[in-house]
């Protein structure tokens, strides 16, 4: 049994130490105030673990579920409530607030939770409701899968990609993104700008590489799942391509804290970290396409108990 304590909880211990001890106290869109550093970077080697925390225990399902949700492409908030994923609800439900002139209770208050859970329920139960008011525009998947050409088409960058590796794979254009400057706006209304917004593929020595830009990075609660989501999304397109997994590559641009999380940030800063669990896919899926969450399956994930905190929205 290894007992090597993960790496990935120990770069990522750094990083919020980093930020605590030397970042600048800003103000920020959401209102909350921050503790803000530029730059950094982080990286993780895929051959030696899965860097999922294990300082603070990290929802894997919901990763798998929102991951496969970008991959297929889809926009709507009502695909991942059929899969009990709400990490998407705050936005869709503020921005249907807002368009229909009714008053926006604090965030996570009592008010907030109630009526932010009959908007969902209302979703998976009223096609009509449903129809008007769970697409969160063109945000992560729509970029991912249908960028739009400019001619009346759309460009399919994932699978463009997936093919460029397998034909070309020392090409240097193994780039995605989500960063659409004609659209932000419009993802902005039910959804988010996107915060982890290009991603690039490298092959070297018959491994699969990815290098992460993100330009917004909450990094308690945001961080831990986009080094996981990325991370998997690695192995998914390293299988996809007959590769073997290498690298992940985080790599930050706002790295910040926000100020109801400090103290949980104390804590998990307390904690020893444990071994790095793995992440096993079924090896008879070769299209990417085709991965469904039972084809994906995480072993020895021991971590310490989840650390709640709520999200700035």
């Amino acid at each position: 049994m290894n007992s090597t304590p993960s790496q990935a909880d120990i770069v990522y211990l750094d990083l919020l130490k980093q930020i605590m001890e030397n970042g600048i106290t800003t103000g920020d869109r959401t209102g909350t105030g921050t503790k803000n550093i530029s730059g950094h970077m982080m990286r993780f080697n895929l051959e030696e673990g899965f860097p999922l925390l294990t300082t603070k225990k990290v929802p894997f399902g919901l990763i798998v579920s929102e991951l496969l949700w970008f991959i297929q492409g889809d926009t709507h908030l009502k695909t991942l409530l059929q899969a009990n994923n709400h990490i998407w609800d705050e936005w869709p439900y503020k921005a249907y607030l807002k368009k229909n002139g009714l008053p926006i209770p604090p965030t996570n208050s009592d008010e907030w939770k109630t009526g932010m859970k009959e908007f969902t329920d209302r979703i998976l139960a009223d096609e009509a409701f449903a129809a008007e008011n769970d697409n969160l525009g063109p945000v992560y998947g729509y970029q991912w899968r249908s960028w739009p050409d400019g001619k009346g088409g759309a460009i399919d960058q994932l699978t463009n990609v997936i093919n460029a590796i397998k034909k070309s794979p020392d090409s240097r254009r193994h780039v995605i993104s989500a960063w659409n400057p004609a659209q932000i706006d419009e993802m902005a209304v039910a959804g988010l700008p996107p915060c982890h917004c290009l991603f690039q593929f490298f092959v070297l020595d018959g491994k699969l590489d990815c290098l992460l830009y993100q330009r917004s990075c909450d990094t308690f609660l945001g961080v831990p799942f986009n080094i996981a989501s990325y991370s998997l999304l690695t192995m998914m397109v390293a299988q996809a391509c007959g590769l073997k997994p290498g690298q992940f590559i985080w790599t930050g641009g706002s790295v910040h804290i926000y100020s109801n999380h400090y103290e949980q940030v104390q804590e998990q800063l307390t904690r020893e970290p444990r071994p790095a669990p793995r992440v096993i896919l079924d090896p008879s899926i070769t299209n990417i396409y085709d991965f469904r969450a039972e084809h994906i399956t995480l072993e020895n994930y021991d971590p310490h108990p989840p650390i709640k905190a709520p999200i700035a929205v």
